[in-house]
């Protein structure tokens, strides 16, 4: 008995190192096969997902409302005691430029929101509207980001294929970067409500589209963006509606038109092609006097490189009346460098032009008008007075607060006066207004043609 349990206490010491060897291999063959099976997992998806995840943002819209609560008096009175509440929506966008520029949709954004946006990384930042496309249910806002964000690679929609794959990301209810997959179900769609077409020519696809959602990417299995998530169908399941890049790319320049957000006057326009080249310069402006001709490349703005119109529009925000840019261009006849003198925009009559081609009579904006309207910050003009029998007299009411001219984001009357300007008889205008009515704040689209 003790010879035996001996020989097994032996065995076993002898055992140890090889078995301890073993189990020291084992280790990096199934470290060396969960790499080649990950590797196998890696599809397309989870790769376009990758390239795309750090551009995704959640946005919040906080706003304060009226909320009447009802009480009685020791005398039996019923009364309204006005109280305040804050409502909150959620939504997706994505960074189109590496200085905080981001694209939703409009819907998403209101003008007395305190907008919040939460990179993927869990910063948070306060951001402001810089402006919208109610038509088309776009927008853009703006960070102050502490570094370089990473934007989204714009797409083309003009391609697509039905069938082809589709990668929706966003945060649906609130659930931060979800990803859903499906197809393009259908092209060139138009969404009715109410009898009235409020999309056109939109994607259909059948990834998973839930609230919160809107404003959120729909990449292909690159990892592009070929659509801005917008819409579902409620009666239904995985019919969902996207708002095509290509329109995306169409509304930038007024969007980000910085001669009507700086007033100044540069005289440039760009086409759409990568790099932009200059598609006209008016006659008179900086640039013809800087010798800029219509068919020059840009090269690059201040030293910084431009690779598509985006990158100049961005630059030219961040300069003033009297500044000079250096624009490099590529095959002018003049150089590889100009130096463009920036000047201030003549100011046009406000008032006057919108008495003129609206009928209303407008007046800007005080602190105290600002913060009954619930703006972060001044804004807007207030209206006056209506015209009988003008473009506006049935939808729009004296303390009304306009806020909006087509894609441009109002500060003041100067700015009225700067878009204005450009309106000809019968050209369509469209106007966003708030209005505060029983004590509730309504936004208000009228769309009027210029007299």
């Amino acid at each position: 008995m003790n010879e035996r349990w001996c020989i097994l206490a032996i065995s076993a010491f002898f055992m140890i190192p090889v078995v301890g060897a073993s189990r020291a291999e084992q280790p990096k063959d199934q470290a060396s096969n969960r790499s080649a099976e990950t590797a196998l997992r890696r599809t397309p998806v989870v790769e376009a997902y990758e390239r795309a995840r750090d551009s995704v943002v959640n946005i919040s819209a906080t706003e304060k409302i009226e909320v009447p609560r009802w009480g009685v008096n020791i005398f039996g009175d019923v009364f309204a005691v006005p109280s305040q509440r804050d409502a909150r929506s959620v939504g997706s966008g994505f960074i189109i430029h590496e200085k905080g520029y981001i694209a939703t949709n409009a819907h998403v954004i209101s003008a007395g929101s305190q907008l919040a946006v939460t990179l993927a990384d869990g910063t948070e930042y306060e951001a402001r509207i810089i402006g919208r496309d109610t038509n088309r249910d776009l927008a853009v806002i703006k960070i102050e980001p502490t570094h370089p964000l990473t934007p989204i690679r714009l797409g083309h929609s003009d391609d697509l294929m039905i069938g082809e794959q589709t990668i929706a990301v966003g945060n649906p209810v609130g659930l931060h970067n979800s990803v859903t997959v499906g197809v393009v179900s259908a092209l060139h769609r138009e969404l009715e409500v109410q009898g009235r077409v409020v999309y056109r020519d939109v994607i259909q696809t059948d990834a998973s589209i839930n609230p919160g959602n809107s404003g959120g990417p729909l990449l292909n299995i690159l990892g592009e963006l070929i659509g801005v998530n917008t819409a579902i169908r409620g009666d239904a399941q995985n019919i969902g509606f996207a708002i095509p890049v290509d329109q995306l790319r169409e509304i930038l320049p007024s969007v980000l038109d910085y001669e009507k957000l700086n007033k100044v006057v540069v005289g440039v326009r760009l086409n759409q092609s990568d790099p932009p080249k200059i598609a006209e310069v008016r006659e008179g402006s900086p640039a013809a006097r800087a010798g800029i001709k219509s068919g020059d490349t840009l090269a690059a703005v201040d030293g910084h490189d431009v690779s598509r119109a985006l990158d100049y529009y961005v630059a030219m925000l961040e300069h003033k009346a009297g500044d000079e840019v250096a624009v490099e261009l590529a095959g002018s006849k003049r150089g590889p460098t100009v130096k463009l003198a920036i000047e201030s925009a003549p100011k046009p009559d406000g008032k006057k032009l919108a008495q003129e081609k609206l009928g209303l009579t407008l007046a800007d904006v005080k602190e105290d008008v600002a913060k009954r309207f619930q703006l972060r910050r001044p804004g807007g003009v207030i209206v006056i007075g209506v015209e009988p029998r003008s473009p506006v007299d049935r939808n729009v009411h004296p303390g009304d607060l306009l806020v909006s001219i087509g894609s441009s984001w109002l500060t003041d009357m100067d700015m009225v006066g700067s878009i204005l300007s450009e309106a000809k008889t019968g050209d369509p205008i469209d106007l966003g207004f708030r209005r505060i009515q029983r004590g509730t704040l309504y936004d208000l689209e009228v769309e009027a043609y210029a007299r």
